[in-house]
């Protein structure tokens, strides 16, 4: 596995259909050529995902998600809001759409983005097709956000995985909103770094959120799974008390004291900080002897939504 930060060996080797780890203003992606079904299947085994579960397609604009997918005045409007930026867009796909079938798990929609990460949009420039880009772990595990998170969880042991792009750490630290459109409205499918506060600028959304598979949509966008984000400790939220053996993710002006080891998300209460930390400190606290880790109370106000989000499913159930 070669590490670095060349634009054209990157498009390349996802030219020859094998895997590049990318940065993403949101976390790292595991990229592969969305329109070569067998790079998209090599995708889904090294992550051990599941292929009911859809992929994001980046691409480099609205233009070029004009191709893939129909654009209607709702979605026109978001993508000049937010785009290049952290919102994916679940739309239905057009006739003779380039992208594997596979991606879209067999669906009529796709989840499609353009991120801003500057490498990332050199890669989509210069490779010439969209790519897909899930977080660069291992299905189910805690997202990445640098380049050594994404070596932790595949190691040498993946021989697709060709390249891992050393972008430093992701800006943002949390995946993208995902909304989807659709006759019955706009829904906010996956909360994420645009806040729905800032989606109602723009359009009206429909009431609620898609919480998991069990839900009547299911996996209509990626991130849906109920248990997600999870590292292998459990996950206790709204911890007031130590328990023996437990670590903290801290938040705010809350006491410490008695916990066997402590992350700070931000100690100045910042939403942006705690987002952009999150899957550090699980990484960061994610191991022996501790027995767990606790997670002081965050608000679920703007960007503390998606927090939230994502806390939930690491402390869920695991099947």
């Amino acid at each position: 596995m070669r590490v670095g930060l060349d634009l054209d060996f990157a498009a390349a080797v996802l030219g020859r259909g094998r895997l590049v780890a990318l940065p993403t203003e949101t976390v790292y992606g595991l990229g592969a050529d969305a329109t070569n079904d067998e790079a998209v299947a090599r995708l889904y085994a090294a992550k051990g995902r599941p292929t009911f579960n859809p992929l994001i397609a980046h691409v480099k604009d609205v233009e070029a998600a004009g191709a893939l997918v129909e654009v209607d005045a709702r979605a026109q409007a978001l993508m000049e809001r937010f785009w290049p930026g952290p919102l994916t867009l679940v739309l239905p796909r057009r006739a003779g759409c380039e992208v594997s079938l596979l991606a879209s798990a067999g669906l009529s929609t796709l989840a499609i983005r353009a991120p801003a990460h500057p490498f990332m949009q050199g890669v989509l420039k210069t490779f010439g097709r969209p790519i897909v880009a899930p977080s660069a772990n291992l299905s189910g595990r805690v997202s990445p956000t640098c380049a050594e998170h994404v070596r932790q969880d595949f190691g040498d042991a993946c021989a697709d995985l060709e390249y891992v792009v050393d972008g430093g750490d992701c800006a943002l630290g949390i995946e993208s909103t995902v909304v989807s459109i659709d006759d019955d409205g706009v829904r906010l499918l996956r909360p994420g770094a645009v806040t729905r506060a800032a989606l109602q600028t723009v359009v009206k959304l429909v009431d609620g959120f898609v919480n998991g598979p069990d839900d009547a949509l299911g996996h209509a966008s990626p991130g849906l799974s109920r248990s997600h984000y999870a590292p292998s400790l459990p996950v206790r939220l709204n911890a007031r008390e130590a328990r023996p053996f437990e670590a903290l993710l801290a938040f705010g002006d809350v006491d410490p004291t008695g916990f066997a080891e402590v992350f700070w998300l931000s100690r100045e209460g910042s939403l942006v900080e705690a987002a952009a930390r999150l899957f550090q400190g699980l990484r960061r606290l994610d191991h022996a002897p501790l027995l767990g880790i606790a997670v002081s109370t965050i608000p679920e106000e703007g960007l503390g939504e998606a927090i939230v989000d994502r806390l939930r499913r690491a402390a869920a159930d695991r099947d």
